[in-house]
């Protein structure tokens, strides 16, 4: 029996795939940033929020014991430089171990930050309001819920108005691999609301990365051990309907949309055994997916970047900006690249 288990988590994990490289010429790494970054939001303006840091059970960490910080970068610039954002307001910045983040504006032009995190690896989200002139984050609140568990990813819509993704069911690491040999599918996308809370959409092996469509009407979620997105209408009580799936053949973390196209970009991980059994001699790879069109009958897949680890390994997010590209990773570096 064993033998069939490990077929079958080479195969969920796509364990034998390597990574042919396409690399864009303009593309360099961003200096201060060595121990991950995550997930990426940007603003209309340009400035970008980079997640950092995040501990996370089965992998890797090459700073276990600094705690997480929100990074910030200008892609107006011409050379972006990165600088880390003082955190203000009584927040407990020793336990910060932040995961995915969502940026609100509001209706006065005030940009708040909410921040999926972990202390002692639990799981609430963290509203934070930036302050651009001072260049700081003002701590606000923590969202606790009992359904608010192993949350890896939120998009917000409103003051405390937000769908967040649970990646995984058991947090014992013995029932998470049974989780994934049986494929449970009991994970799900959760509405929160300060008057209601409650699952939307179920039946995802590890629902991770979720995005918004350019016009606010539909919901992509990545489900990563499933390799593939889940296109969601968005209904005006919030439930989530599916319209259909995308099978991508790589394990999908977080999404982003290109606001000039309406683009979906997907930071992926070609090989998921890599990044959980990491060797620095034969690291994970990474992957940036584009899809065009989503909404049609076929839309369009096409590589934006991949790696096979020597630049960049275990990417999890692409954001776009302009032609600019930011590409980050779970444990590693961030690559800025012109497109």
């Amino acid at each position: 029996n064993h033998k069939i288990i490990v077929i079958i988590i080479k195969e969920r994990s796509n364990a034998s795939r390597e990574v042919e490289s396409i690399e864009p010429e303009n593309c360099h790494l961003i200096e201060e940033i060595e121990n991950g970054s995550e997930d990426i939001d940007i603003l209309p303006s340009g400035l970008a929020f980079i997640s950092s840091g995040l501990k996370y059970p089965g992998l890797p960490n090459f700073a276990p014991n600094e705690p997480g910080k929100i990074f910030l970068i200008d892609l107006n610039e011409q050379k972006p430089r990165v600088q880390a954002l003082e955190i203000s307001g009584g927040f407990d910045k020793e336990l910060f171990n932040p995961h995915g983040i969502s940026i609100f504006i509001d209706k006065d032009h005030t940009v708040y930050l909410y921040v999926v995190n972990h202390p002692h690896m639990k799981s609430t989200v963290e509203i934070f309001k930036f302050e651009e002139q001072q260049r700081s984050l003002v701590y606000l609140k923590t969202v606790k819920h009992e359904l608010l568990k192993s949350v890896n990813d939120i998009v917000v819509f409103g003051p405390e108005q937000f769908y967040a993704t649970r990646d995984h069911y058991f947090t014992n690491s013995f029932l998470l691999l049974f989780e994934m040999i049986l494929d449970l599918r009991w994970t799900y996308v959760l509405f929160y609301s300060p008057r209601e809370v409650k699952v939307v959409a179920t039946g995802f092996s590890s629902a991770n990365g979720i995005t918004i469509s350019a016009d606010q009407k539909y919901v992509y979620v990545a489900d990563v051990t499933a390799k593939n997105i889940h296109v969601m209408e968005k209904h005006d009580n919030w439930d989530l309907t599916q319209l259909k799936v995308i099978h991508l053949g790589t394990l999908v973390d977080n999404l982003s949309v290109d606001p000039a196209t309406g683009d979906i970009l997907a930071g992926c991980h070609p090989n998921l055994m890599k990044l959980l059994l990491y060797n620095p001699d034969d690291p994970p790879g990474s992957e940036v997916l584009r899809i065009q069109n989503i909404m049609s009958e076929k839309p369009r897949v096409s590589t934006v970047y991949a790696n096979n680890g020597s630049v960049l390994q275990g990417t999890s997010v692409a954001s776009m900006y302009h032609g600019k590209i930011l590409i980050g990773t779970v444990f590693h570096k961030t690559l800025y690249c012109e497109l």
